[in-house]
């Protein structure tokens, strides 16, 4: 549990946290008071008019003005309240700042990829500035996904053949959780991912490596990658075959496909099967793989193939 949460929130990390929070205690604080009231009249009520004996009978009762108008000028201007309210704080959720920064999101079974307009590209860890706007263009290659951010109070659904956007502002470094809220598949559990809030200074580190590959040697480069772009979602090390099949012992390895031929694992069916994956299927699977194309570059490629070669 998060130290700085409450019962029901982590802590609050973004610009819209304290406003979200605050409406939803209203409205939880409100409820619990109507309910003690209304549940606590009728047992009060039910205890005073019990049956004490002989059968008794009230004198006919018409209606009660003062009581008639309370209850329905008080519930109705609560409602207002309620509406103003939420309508401010969904526009506020909803219309960013002018110039803010902007990540394309993209939500593909079962993980997260960010692109940056530098040309850094992530997956299921989006890193941003603290106190800077951060605008999300998202969409999905498959099904309908949803990114939340609890620590932010942000949700939005993503969706194939469409864009939704979303905002925020961190006003904190750290790292926060970020999910999937919509039941995407057999992997949806593992479609989890961070969002690293970092100071200015060092985003712009950050974004100056990981625009420019790395200077590790291409197996070691190509672990990395098995671990950043969530390949271990689908595929294991250890022999046991998950939702694609196990990449131990991958290389060279005689696999035969859907369509009855068999082929050897060599480094043109890994970068095929990494950028077309509906090509060719290994009997026994289904083709759920998406696509790679866009997400890792040449280098990346040939960095997975070389650690793949080394799992042994």
């Amino acid at each position: 549990m998060d130290p700085n949460g409450t019962l029901f929130f982590p802590g609050q990390s973004s610009t819209v946290a304290s406003e979200v929070d605050a409406l939803f205690y209203f409205v939880l604080y409100l409820s619990i008071f109507f309910f003690i009231l209304v549940t606590g009249g009728s047992f009060f009520f039910a205890w005073k008019y019990r049956k004490k004996g002989e059968a008794q009978f009230t004198p006919g009762i018409a209606h009660h003005t003062g009581l008639e108008v309370f209850w329905t000028v008080v519930p109705t201007i609560l409602v207002f309240i309620i509406f103003v309210w939420g309508f401010k704080t969904y526009l506020t959720m909803n219309v960013p700042p002018s110039n803010p920064m902007e990540i394309k999101v993209t939500g593909q079974k079962w993980f997260w990829t960010f692109n940056y307009e530098e040309g850094a590209t992530t997956t299921n860890e989006l890193v941003v500035p603290v106190n800077q706007p951060v605008n999300l263009l998202m969409s999905s290659t498959d099904v309908i996904h949803s990114f939340f951010i609890p620590n932010f109070r942000v949700k939005m659904d993503v969706l194939p053949n469409r864009y939704s956007t979303l905002w925020f502002e961190a006003t904190e470094t750290g790292e926060f959780d970020l999910f999937c809220t919509e039941y995407c598949g057999k992997g949806h559990s593992d479609m989890i991912g961070k969002v690293k809030v970092v100071t200015e200074e060092d985003y712009q580190t950050w974004l100056t490596s990981n625009s420019s590959g790395s200077d590790l040697p291409p197996d070691e480069w190509g672990a990395e990658l098995y671990t950043s772009k969530a390949c271990f979602t689908c595929h294991t090390l250890d022999g046991n075959p998950s939702v694609g099949p196990t990449f131990k012992g991958i290389f060279g390895r005689e696999e035969k496909m859907t369509n009855g031929n068999s082929i050897t694992v060599d480094e043109n069916y890994l970068r095929k099967s990494i950028l077309e994956p509906q090509a060719e299927i290994v009997e026994g699977f289904q083709p759920v793989m998406p696509t790679y194309q866009g997400v890792l570059k040449d280098d990346e490629i040939d960095a997975l193939i070389a650690y793949l070669k080394t799992v042994k």
